[in-house]
């Protein structure tokens, strides 16, 4: 199977990769809807984490929010496995269109690569809800920069939100419409660490009418009898061998 890959992605010019929470649970990032994963967490404010991390509980308690959230969204230790690298080697070759991804801890771009659409944002990405000044993630993490928890800006005294699409959010617009085009362009799409049960996100993959369609994860997808080739194995251990990084 790695080597029908490899013949895969030396015929394309054009590849997408769409993944999810696999793609960062290699990198010691937890998966919200495994069995250990935050879903399942009981939190000491008596509410799940859909309720903790939605708009409506933002506006109304933003202490306690961030409090949860950056005790329970952000790694600043993790780091890029070989997942990430090997798409910022395949994108460096020219092979890679971009990457389409579910999570929110920007570990693409620390590997790497360029193209990236971020479907629910990212924790590195934060903005002045006053101002629209930007702020990165060093500086909301600060006790310096925040009031309680809450981050504030440093030029108008705004609350610093960061640009991660919360529950009861939609997704960006210009996102989605610049996923979907390069989707659309593909000649290859590469699925990967993603249960494909998560929607609208999921539904992308329809827009794909290229010529192999691959699924790479540790569980078969409601996708896989769709697909030219299906792998259920670690996203990292897959595309680390096949791209020799």
């Amino acid at each position: 199977m790695y080597e029908e890959l490899k013949k895969i992605i030396d015929g394309s010019s054009k590849i997408v990769f769409f993944g999810g929470a696999g793609v960062s649970t290699e990198s010691h990032i937890p998966d919200f809807r495994s069995a250990d994963g935050l879903y399942n967490a009981k939190t000491k404010y008596g509410l799940s984490p859909e309720e903790m991390i939605s708009h409506s509980y933002f506006m109304r308690n933003m202490d306690n929010f961030f409090e949860y959230y950056k005790n329970n969204m952000i790694f600043p230790d993790a780091k890029p496995n070989k997942a990430h690298i090997a798409l910022a080697k395949l994108e460096e070759e020219g092979k890679l269109l971009g990457v389409v991804t579910q999570n929110i801890d920007g570990l693409h771009q620390v590997a790497g690569s360029k193209k990236v659409y971020e479907l629910h944002g990212s924790v590195r990405k934060n903005r002045c809800m006053d101002c629209g000044r930007s702020f990165d993630l060093d500086y909301i993490m600060d006790p310096a920069h925040c009031d309680g928890s809450v981050p504030k800006c440093d030029k108008c005294g705004g609350v610093i939100k960061p640009v991660v699409v919360l529950y009861e959010e939609a997704l960006d617009y210009e996102i989605v419409s610049g996923a979907v085009r390069a989707i659309s362009e593909a000649d290859t799409m590469i699925v990967g660490g993603t249960s494909l049960v998560v929607y609208p996100a999921a539904g992308l993959i329809n827009y794909f009418h290229g010529k192999h369609l691959v699924l790479i994860n540790k569980d078969s997808t409601p996708y896989d009898s769709q697909a030219d080739l299906v792998i259920h194995d670690s996203i990292g251990k897959v595309l680390g061998e096949v791209a020799g990084v």
